[in-house]
């Protein structure tokens, strides 16, 4: 005989927690987080702003005319020569460092799809290295000006074409440094993505133009470090391809190594 009493049903639980999901955005914030603790990121960041600082320093207190042919935002910046070092080798660690701690595994361990960490540290890397070099060039140019002012180099951020020349500089500095970025990706070791980027970016090209060909001179104004000098500069500097070109040359150089990291980074074990 039923006792008339029903059995109580357990609701269903809507409590348990979502799925793990990952996100553009949540991939670039742990970018963010892992660059900004890395002391190399702020030692280097510091280093660079203070060579340029230094340099446009010791440039217009001590101008005296003798180098009034030379463009005024070449000749106050002429410490990103140093700086583009810097960041470079920077733009190195944030890839290539991971792989010489062991860092990668747990990185790609938590993006399984690998390409959004090597694209996401890119961006990232990017945005800071523009910023803090175009911040930089701009307070250089500012603090120049004021030994400059009563000279032939006096301008200001006004002129016309000296805000595009600060921030023509500051892109070519940060397409240099994420090529140098690629380079480590490719490499996977900092030594070896250091002198890669020195020997085949900074001295070959060197090397290249004491050929006695025509041809030769023309190629060699469309590689990288070539074509970041014909950005940052007020006037068209000489024997140099035109700014957009070479803003161009740069990206091309930039995406093809990245382009080519990405497909190693999908082949190859960690």
């Amino acid at each position: 005989m039923s006792s008339g009493m029903s059995t109580p049903q357990t609701a269903p639980d809507h409590t348990s927690p979502a799925p793990y999901r990952l996100t553009t955005k949540g991939i670039l914030r742990s970018e963010w987080h892992k660059l900004w603790t890395l002391r190399s990121t702020w030692i280097t960041l510091l280093s660079a702003s203070a060579l340029v600082l230094a340099v446009g320093i010791m440039m217009g207190a001590t101008y005296d005319g003798d180098d009034a042919e030379i463009d005024t935002v070449v000749f106050v910046l002429f410490g990103t020569q140093l700086s583009q070092i810097c960041l470079a080798v920077l733009g190195i660690l944030v890839i290539a460092g991971e792989y010489s701690t062991g860092m990668i595994r747990a990185s790609l361990t938590a993006v399984p799809h690998r390409l959004p960490v090597l694209w996401s540290k890119a961006a990232v890397f990017a945005g800071v290295a523009f910023t803090a070099t175009l911040v930089t060039n701009v307070g250089t140019f500012l603090t120049a000006q004021i030994w400059l002012s009563d000279t032939d180099k006096k301008l200001s951020l006004a002129d016309p074409g000296v805000m595009g020349a600060l921030a023509g500089s500051a892109a070519a500095i940060t397409l240099l440094s994420l090529i140098a970025l690629g380079l480590g990706a490719l490499l996977r070791s900092v030594p070896g993505a250091i002198g890669a980027f020195i020997a085949a970016v900074l001295i070959l090209p060197e090397i290249l133009t004491t050929l006695p060909f025509d041809f030769v001179d023309t190629a060699v104004r469309y590689l990288p470090a070539q074509a970041a000098s014909s950005l940052g500069s007020v006037a068209r500097v000489e024997d140099t391809i035109a700014p957009g070109t070479a803003l161009l040359t740069l990206a091309l150089w930039t995406a093809a190594l990245v382009a080519g990291a990405s497909v190693l980074l999908k082949r190859r074990d960690v």
